[in-house]
Parts: C-alpha cells; structure tokens; sequence
C-alpha cells in the first residue's frame, strides 16, 4: 500500500520542505496524480523557483510576506504574521508560466498545484476579497476560508481552501468522501498540509510548559474495497494525501489550535466539491441548528 502520511522532513527536496505530488517532484506516490504541494521555509532575500510546466499553482503565504513574479509580471503578497493570524493574499497562476517567489524579510509559503489542460489568467487574490465561512456548529466549529473554490477562483482543476480549528474541536466532521463521479459526488484527491499552535488562553490559567506539544489528529478510512486506514497524529508541516475513502475527523487536540491547507483536484469534467457523508455519521449536520457556532471564531479578529 502506498504511504499517505509525511511527517515534517520526510517529504523535503532540496530548498522544499514539502514537494509530493508536483511536475518537477522526485517523490513518486503510487497511484497519485491529480494535486501537488511544495512548501519552503526562506531565509531573508531567498527566493524559490518554479519553472513553467502543465500545472496550475496557488502561491499561499503561511507566515511572512512575500514578491511573486509570474512570467516577469511582479506581485506583492502582504501575508501574515501566521496562519491562525486569518486571510492573506493568494496568487494564482494558471499553466506554462514559470513563477519565482521571494521574500525580504523570511517567511514560511506554500504553493498548491494541479496538472491542467485549460490556462487561465494570472490572480491576485487579496485577504480582503477571501471569502470567510465560519462552518459548523458547537465543537464542530471551524473557519474556512475559501480563497480557491469555484465560487472565488476561476481556474481549471483544482479547488483549495484553509481550515483553522480551535482547540478541542472536530473539523472535517462527519466523515465524508469525494471518491466517485456520481450523481451528487464528484471524485477528488485532496491533500491536508497542517500546521499547530498552544491555544491562547485568556484569564489566569498557566501558560504551556516547556515540552508542550501542539498536536492534532487525522482520520482516512475506506469507502469500499480499496483498503486504507489513517490514524495519524499530526503537526506543523505534516502532511496527509487522502486518495479515496472516508475522511474526518481532523481533530484539535484539547490545549491546541489546528490549520490545514486542503487541495483538491480529479480527473472529472466539474469542477465542484460534492461529497457524501459516511450513513452512520450524517445525522450528526441536523444537531448544528440547534448550536451556536464557537464563540472563539473567528481567529485572527482578536490578534490570534
């Protein structure tokens, strides 16, 4: 069986921390081939490239701002202090552009891709235009931001969103899948790219201690006869492909908050997220009319 699980480092290339999945990828994962993700960490004045190929790419600052150029056109990405600190710009690029991104002062950014056949214009995307969905209910609470879905993004193949779940809370929930081209499903890979922080607490309660430990949890299950079985503990710069089956929770672990990165593409003619829920965990959608959303979301609207 292939390996869907990348720890921080065991999917790193060079300057990438993460490169799986891209047209210039040395990592080959058995039966995967519609999305890609590379992410780098850069010193200051560094600056990572991306020669022009058959993908298109979303370039999505994790911490830091950043220069993107795109077939010489330059860009500015204002970024963020962190990805619980809420939107930042995005830039889009469709196919046969090379695209370089540099940054003057450092930071952490990641680039989400997916071979494409249809190019379409170069993006800016900024913070304030990302559309901000504050999804679920009660402990299944989360804050997504959609600045890659259909609806927000022209664009060929893939669909790409940012999940930010507060301590505590389950994302991702009730298990679903997207494995199928079906009426009311459409298949698609997706991949989660996490990142983790110690929660911030207000009152006087005692700060973490010296071997705290941000940690979360992912949940990949089968659907039907292709075997997989994913119960990870996950980190900042961990990394999850989902290739088919039920998948959630993406659990915050009581103390820590949780983001993921979500990319998503398939080999379908639409473009479009349409999932089913596991039977047994459906019903749990109905209970969220009756809940208020987690009073701790938005993050970033409180210096988080």
């Amino acid at each position: 069986m292939a390996d869907w699980v990348y720890p921080l480092g065991t999917a790193a290339e060079g300057s990438w921390d993460v490169s799986l999945g891209t047209a210039d990828s040395a990592l080959e994962v058995e039966g995967w081939a519609h999305t890609g993700l590379k992410v780098a960490t850069l010193a200051p004045g560094a600056a990572v490239e991306l020669p022009a190929s058959g993908e298109e790419r979303i370039v999505i600052p994790l911490s830091g701002a950043f220069a993107a150029t795109v077939d010489g056109q330059e860009f500015t990405l204002a970024g963020r202090a962190s990805v619980f600190s809420g939107p930042t710009d995005v830039l889009y690029a469709g196919t046969g552009k090379a695209v370089t991104v540099s940054s003057s002062d450092g930071g952490r950014v990641a680039i989400a891709t997916a071979p494409a056949q249809v190019s379409y214009p170069t993006r800016l995307v900024t913070a304030a235009e990302t559309p901000v969905e504050l999804r679920g209910a009660g402990n299944c609470s989360r804050q997504v931001h959609n600045f890659g879905t259909p609806a927000a993004l022209e664009a060929d193949r893939f669909i790409v969103c940012e999940v930010l779940t507060p301590a505590g809370n389950w994302s991702s929930y009730p298990p679903h899948k997207h494995d199928e081209e079906k009426d009311g499903e459409t298949r698609l890979e997706e991949i989660y790219y996490f990142e983790t922080q110690v929660t911030t607490v207000a009152g006087p309660a005692a700060g973490p201690g010296p071997d705290a430990d941000a940690i979360g949890y992912q949940r990949v299950y089968a659907s039907d006869e292709r075997p997989i079985d994913v119960s990870a503990e996950v980190r900042t710069g961990d990394v999850v492909l989902v290739p088919y089956g039920w998948h959630g929770p993406a659990m915050a672990a009581p103390g820590y908050d949780m983001y993921y990165l979500n990319v998503m593409a398939g080999p379908g003619h639409v473009r479009d997220w349409l999932i089913s829920d596991d039977p047994h965990h459906g019903w749990v959608r109905q209970t969220w009319a009756g809940q208020d959303v987690d009073p701790r979301l938005p993050f970033g609207s409180q210096g988080s």
